[in-house]
């Protein structure tokens, strides 16, 4: 008698196939945002934050006023990235955007924080891309290696502390700990 392992299927990559997917930019502005992004986000060397604007804006990212930019951020696609006013991206901020990303105003990406635009469905044999876009709304503030998963929206002034992983929305003035995160108490601005 067959286990209920030995009836199942299995992953098999060599069916994967993506290629429904796209990211809005040709080979050639996809290789030439890949060098920049090399150069001048993930180079700690380079400080200066209005040359960052100025690239992603170049690139089709909608970018506000007042943008802090730390070094070692990593950003995908610039051109599907929104950002509002007075938004900071912390030291090494890693904005996986293979669809939209909106992060409004006063929003604040400490360190290490990632926002994963893109998975995998671990039932299908060819284990295919899923994408899902992220909305940060006003005064949101993802804690340092915290992760924002595909599909999750941080409703406004949410936090998600330090470490933890948003996998479904985040409630507006609320914040939420731990993995999968769950609410732990009303952030109170004074």
């Amino acid at each position: 008698m067959l286990s209920y392992v030995d009836k199942q299927k299995q992953v098999d990559l060599s069916t994967y196939d993506n290629s429904w997917f796209n990211s809005g930019g040709g080979h050639f502005k996809r290789t030439l945002w890949y060098f920049v992004n090399v150069l001048f986000f993930l180079n700690p060397l380079n400080p200066v934050n209005s040359l960052k604007v100025w690239l992603l804006r170049l690139f089709g990212a909608q970018i506000g006023r007042g943008v802090v930019i730390k070094p070692g951020a990593n950003i995908k696609y610039p051109w599907l990235l929104r950002v509002g006013n007075h938004v900071w991206l912390g030291e090494k901020v890693w904005i996986d955007n293979l669809t939209e990303v909106n992060i409004s105003d006063n929003v604040t990406l400490s360190q290490g924080a990632m926002l994963l635009t893109g998975s995998h469905d671990y039932k299908s044999p060819a284990f295919d891309l899923v994408v899902g876009k992220i909305k940060l709304q006003e005064g949101t503030w993802i804690g340092a290696k915290a992760i924002i998963c595909p599909g999750v929206t941080c409703g406004s002034h949410s936090v998600l502390a330090a470490g933890s992983v948003a996998t479904q929305d985040l409630d507006a003035y609320t914040i939420y700990q731990g993995n999968p995160a769950e609410a732990k108490r009303k952030r109170i601005v004074d």
